[in-house]
Order: structure tokens, then C-alpha cells, then sequence
């Protein structure tokens, strides 16, 4: 799989898994737009507005450790249907609401099917890439975000403050996911790294067989089948070991507990002022007092910055490498996170929410990336789904302290707060193994 050119397969599994990716942006981007509006129509005081945040986290957490350990045992398409299939019957669910109590029932079942697809997803895609463009290609899949997150927006922006209706037209949309489910279920191959470590060797090698077919084709018809740089990749002797453990106790085994704890350290980190300031801008700017509609409109502006961010990302991981992008951008994060802060005009509002967006979503591609190279094939998706997991921890926690430090400091201080985290991210981030070009560890 290493050797193999990039063809319509590998383009198929990283759409595939992109458009799911996609779909799951854009139901975190649908809540931050309908917290906005709920806490007007409902009267919502800030705490109770912060639990229908906090509690699809808390779900999430949950889910992020159950799916990797479900992933790395049953496989990472089976759980990757699954988990869509969860979350998108509870989304729709959530547009049948009529009161707080049940809204949160609902969000606590999303973030469930949430927190488990994302780090399955960058596993299995990872599992698929040749080497020397992995990071890059799990970058790309993450570029999907931006794509999820944006049409959040745009339906934040036309039909949330359309109707008094709005906010469940939202939620009825975001149920999509639960009917592509069943395309990911029968449409994408499973793992052939997961299937030849199962010792179902026939069924990876019918795997591989069809993307060395579709090589062919390519060199058929006269396209070409190496990388630009040349880069040839080598198997490091590490896959001549036969057993590097599972489960949760084997992240922690010595050679991977530096790793894991820098890890889960970063993931902490970005989670907490990623989740913290995104999931309330909208609502931080109404606080300004700007009307819902403009604030909307300054929300979906600073989103469309996510895209370029993830374009410069994922050229980075693969001249720079995963750790010194990484950092870069979690710098940039914490500079644009003060810049937000003090902003006191619109200006200044849109070009430092564009900044933040840029380099945040840039760091959370490079993270991504490097995240399930970390591990080996018998630990990878636990590995991939105990740090989203220990991150989700981060996100609980975030949208309940916004109340409290707003009203202490206001935006200053609790820019100031998410600009921390950034830098002791950006430093965590050294000591992640890098793997840039090399093959993925197969014990």
C-alpha cells in the first residue's frame, strides 16, 4: 500500500470519509448558531446554554474512547457506519424537542455517535495512504471540517433566524448523516492493515489487490506513479516486532508514554480553546451587541478562513513535517486568539476571527495527521480515540467556564485564557514522534 500511486480508490476512501467528516462539522457548527437562538426564544440563562454545549461533549468524550477500542476489535468501517448512524437519527431527533430536558438527552446521544467517528475516520483513512503523502491526504480529510462547518453557517445564516422554526429546520438537516451511513457501511472497504492483523490475510490481500488493479490502470493509460518529491519509502525494522500490545495499558508501555502523554497534552489543550471560543463567538458577539443576523454574518465570514488554513497545512506536513507545523500554527492560534480579544471594531473583529480560524484549523489538520502514526496498527485506533477522548474532556469544561471568565474580564481575559493553551500545546507538540515519509508501524 506504502509503494501504490494515489488513485480513484484511494480518492473514493478519502471522500467517502470526508463527506461523513463534513457532515459531523456540520453538526458542532449547527449548535453554536442555535445556542444563539435558543437563549433568545427560550430565555436561556448563560449556564443553561453552556450544559447544551457541555453535555454533547461529555458525550463525546464517551464516545471517542469506546469507538477507537471498538475500531481497533471489530474494525474501523463497521464503527465509522455505526457512529453515523447514531448521530444523525439523535440530530434529527433534536428538532422534535419542546423542552431544555430533552434537547439535552439528545445532545449527550449525538456527541455519543460524534466522538467516536472522527479519530476512526483519520485511522482508517491513514491505514489507506501511501507514505510518502499521508499527512497530507489526513490533512485533506480534515479540510472536510471546513467544509462542514461552513455550510453550518450558511444554514445559521438563511434559516435559523428565518422562523421561530429555524433552529429545528437546523437540526432536521443535520440528519443526513443516518441515511449516508448505510453508502459507508456497503460503499468502502475495510482496513487492510486491521483485516491482515486479524489474520484474515485473504480478505486483505483482496483489499490491496484492487488498488494495485487501479495502479494499473493508471500506468495504462501512460499517469504517473510516484510522488513529485521521489521520496521512495522503506520499511523500518520496528514491523519485524510481532507484538507492541492493546487496550488502554499499551499506550502506556515505555515506548509509547512520552508520546502518549505529549499527546494527550496537545489534544487537551487545542480542544479546550477550539471548543471554547468557536462554539460562543456567535453568541459573544450578540453579548456586544451586535442583532443575530449581522453576527451570524460575521461567524460565517471568519469560518470561510478555515479553508486556506488547511491548503497551507497540508503542503507544511510534508516539507516541515507534522511537529514543526503543528507548533507553528498553535503560535499563530495563540497571537490571533489575543489580537480577538482586545478587537474593538469590525474590522478587527473579522480579520483576527479569520486569523484564528486559519491557524487553528490548520493545527487540527497537522494533529490529525499525526495522531494515528503515533501508534501501531494493534493500538491505533485506541491510541486515536483515548487522545479525542482526553480532548472531548477539554471541551466539557470549556463552554462552562466562558460564563464565569466573561463576566470577570470579558473577551480579554478569556482570549487570553484560550491564547495559554495554544502556547503550552504548541510546546507539548515536541515531544510527538514524527513519521513524515515513513511506513505505518504494522505490529
Amino acid at each position: 500500500m506504502d509503494a501504490l500511486p494515489f488513485t480513484r480508490r484511494h480518492l473514493r476512501v478519502l471522500t467517502g470519509s470526508g463527506i461523513g467528516w463534513a457532515l459531523d462539522a456540520m453538526d458542532v457548527g449547527l449548535i453554536s448558531f442555535i445556542i444563539a437562538a435558543l437563549a433568545v426564544q427560550w430565555q436561556l440563562e448563560p449556564s443553561q446554554t453552556a450544559w447544551i454545549a457541555s453535555i454533547g461533549f461529555v458525550g463525546m468524550a464517551i464516545g471517542a474512547t469506546l469507538g477507537g477500542l471498538l475500531a481497533d476489535r471489530f474494525g474501523r468501517r463497521q464503527i465509522f457506519a455505526l457512529t453515523l448512524l447514531v448521530y444523525g437519527i439523535a440530530t434529527g431527533a433534536s428538532a422534535l424537542v419542546t423542552g431544555l430536558a430533552a434537547l439535552l438527552v439528545f445532545r449527550f446521544l449525538v456527541g455519543l455517535g460524534l466522538g467516536a467517528e472522527l479519530p476512526v475516520a483519520s485511522t482508517y483513512v491513514s491505514e489507506f495512504a501511501p507514505a510518502r503523502i499521508r499527512g497530507r491526504v489526513i490533512v485533506i480529510l480534515e479540510a472536510f471540517w471546513a467544509v462542514g462547518w461552513t455550510a453550518a453557517a450558511v444554514i445559521g445564516f438563511l434559516v435559523i433566524p428565518a422562523s421561530d422554526d429555524g433552529w429545528r429546520w437546523a437540526f432536521a438537516i443535520g440528519a443526513i448523516p443516518a441515511a449516508y451511513a448505510l453508502a459507508v457501511r456497503w460503499g468502502l472497504p475495510e482496513s487492510p492493515r486491521w483485516l491482515a492483523r486479524r489474520g484474515r490475510h485473504d480478505d486483505a490481500d483482496r483489499v490491496v489487490r484492487s488498488f494495485e488493479d487501479a495502479a494499473r490502470r493508471i500506468r495504462a493509460t501512460g499517469g504517473r506513479t510516484r510522488s513529485a518529491t521521489g521520496r521512495v519509502v522503506e520499511r523500518t525494522s520496528e514491523n519485524a516486532h510481532p507484538d507492541a500490545g492493546s487496550g488502554v495499558s499499551g499506550l502506556w508501555r515505555r515506548e509509547f508514554r512520552a508520546r502518549t502523554a505529549s499527546l494527550w497534552i496537545v489534544w487537551f489543550c487545542v480542544n479546550f480553546s477550539y471548543y471554547g471560543a468557536f462554539i460562543w463567538i456567535p453568541s459573544i458577539l450578540v453579548s456586544q451587541g451586535y442583532d443575530l443576523v449581522r453576527s451570524f454574518g460575521f461567524t460565517l465570514v471568519i469560518t470561510l478562513a478555515q479553508l486556506p488554513g488547511y491548503a497551507v497545512a497540508a503542503w507544511l506536513v510534508e516539507v516541515w513535517g507534522r511537529r514543526a507545523t503543528l507548533s507553528v500554527f498553535l503560535v499563530g492560534s495563540a497571537a490571533s486568539a489575543l489580537v480577538f480579544g482586545t478587537a474593538d471594531s469590525v474590522a478587527m473583529i473579522i480579520g483576527a476571527g479569520m486569523a484564528l480560524s486559519f491557524f487553528n484549523l490548520g493545527a487540527w489538520g497537522a494533529l490529525y495527521a499525526v495522531t494515528p502514526e503515533m501508534y501501531p496498527t494493534s493500538l491505533r485506533a485506541t491510541g486515536a480515540g483515548w487522545a479525542a477522548g482526553v480532548g472531548r474532556m477539554a471541551s466539557i469544561i470549556a463552554p462552562l467556564t466562558v460564563p464565569p471568565l466573561l463576566a470577570g474580564g470579558g473577551a480579554p481575559l478569556l482570549f487570553v485564557v484560550f491564547g495559554a493553551f495554544f502556547a503550552v500545546a504548541a510546546i507539548a507538540a515536541w515531544g510527538l514522534v514524527d513519521r513524515r515519509g515513513a511506513s505505518l508501524d504494522d505490529r
